[in-house]
């Protein structure tokens, strides 16, 4: 319904088919034993486009569920508490927006009135992969590398306090920074070590697909991004949990990171730890158990943002100030103000927020 992949599938349901009832099911016991992402009932049918049913975390009885039933299948209706109308959900191949009227109201105004995240000169990018954690990422002590084949490594674990905390870990860097893969031969060290380990290396898909290429990660590593400052979010969270990094560390593949010459990263730091954000990443992103959230490149990548040149210098400085202490409702406050928003703006957000 949100993700990327499902893309061709939306479209083919928009254009020769339509959208009839969606009952969501988030943290709804539906199934005898615990789910990590929760289900939901579609129904769509071959006839002409309409409004869309939609019911939210029905109660599971027989009688309530038969009532509801009855409900979404009348052949008139009229919005109430249990269900409600929603018209053009099913747009070409564009995410289903399933959220209360008032919250994408206010996410689609925003949409019209800032440009994107990337539009506004901040780049999200995802850590390397390597297929074979074990082989490459060890304590840094432990590499007995070339000192130029190894980088420190930051992973969700390293940032949960909110803070970097280090707790050690290097990658095996098997690139050149043009994205060539280096001579073996050149480095004894590092080729000692990735024959030790060469079983489990060949292993991976990629590796078997390309045998001359065996020692190279999943993704390319690009050594200048350990010195770049940078804002890490892990990918599943309740929150937003965005943290400034000042330019030590690769991310491992479970973090984003934003990076940008435009953007103090600061001043954006309190942009992406507001409700703001999280009502962008909320009304995009599938809800997981718990009420936690999908922050991935695709979600981070809808967030709107005005162009840094437009704030003023009290502006910057409040935001940044904000981020710094990690104060969430300073950082609300002042996000309030950066994008004109009113009291029930901030009220829609507060409420999705808490959703």
């Amino acid at each position: 319904m949100k993700n990327k992949y499902g893309g061709p599938l939306r479209k083919l349901v928009s254009d020769g088919y339509h959208l009839k009832i969606h009952v969501d099911m988030s943290d709804t016991q539906a199934f005898q034993s615990d789910v990590i992402a929760y289900p939901a009932i579609t129904v769509i049918s071959r006839v002409p486009s309409g409004p869309t049913r939609i019911a939210r975390q029905p109660v599971i009885s027989k009688a309530s569920l038969e009532g509801l039933a009855q409900e979404l299948t009348a052949a008139d209706h009229v919005c109430n508490e249990k269900v409600r109308l929603a018209i053009g959900v099913a747009k070409s191949s564009e995410p289903w927006l399933l959220s209360g009227a008032n919250q994408l109201e206010l996410i689609r105004r925003l949409e019209d009135q800032f440009p994107t995240l990337e539009e506004a000169g901040c780049k999200v990018g995802i850590g390397v992969a390597t297929g074979a954690d074990r082989a490459f990422i060890a304590d840094d002590a432990r590499l007995d590398v070339e000192a130029d084949r190894k980088l420190p490594l930051i992973r969700t674990r390293d940032i949960a306090s909110g803070e970097v905390q280090w707790l050690g870990k290097a990658i095996i860097n098997p690139f050149n920074e043009d994205g060539s893969l280096v001579n073996l031969s050149h480095y004894p060290k590092l080729n000692r070590y990735l024959e030790a380990r060469k079983a489990v290396i060949m292993g991976r898909h990629c590796a078997q697909r390309n045998p001359r290429n065996w020692y190279r990660t999943i993704d390319r590593i690009t050594p200048s991004l350990s010195f770049r400052p940078k804002l890490l979010v892990p990918d599943i969270k309740g929150d937003s949990h965005v943290v400034y990094e000042d330019g030590q560390y690769y991310p491992h593949h479970n973090l984003y990171y934003i990076v940008s010459d435009e953007w103090d990263l600061r001043s954006l730091q309190a942009v992406l730890l507001s409700s703001l954000s999280r009502a962008f990443v909320s009304t995009y992103s599938t809800k997981m158990r718990g009420g936690f959230l999908r922050f991935q490149a695709q979600y981070l990548r809808r967030i709107r943002l005005p162009e840094w040149r437009s704030l003023s210098v009290p502006m910057r400085q409040e935001l940044a100030d904000a981020a710094v202490s990690r104060d969430i409702p300073a950082c609300n406050r002042a996000v309030g103000k950066l994008y004109g928003l009113c009291p029930a703006d901030m009220s829609i957000l507060h409420n999705a927020a808490s959703a």
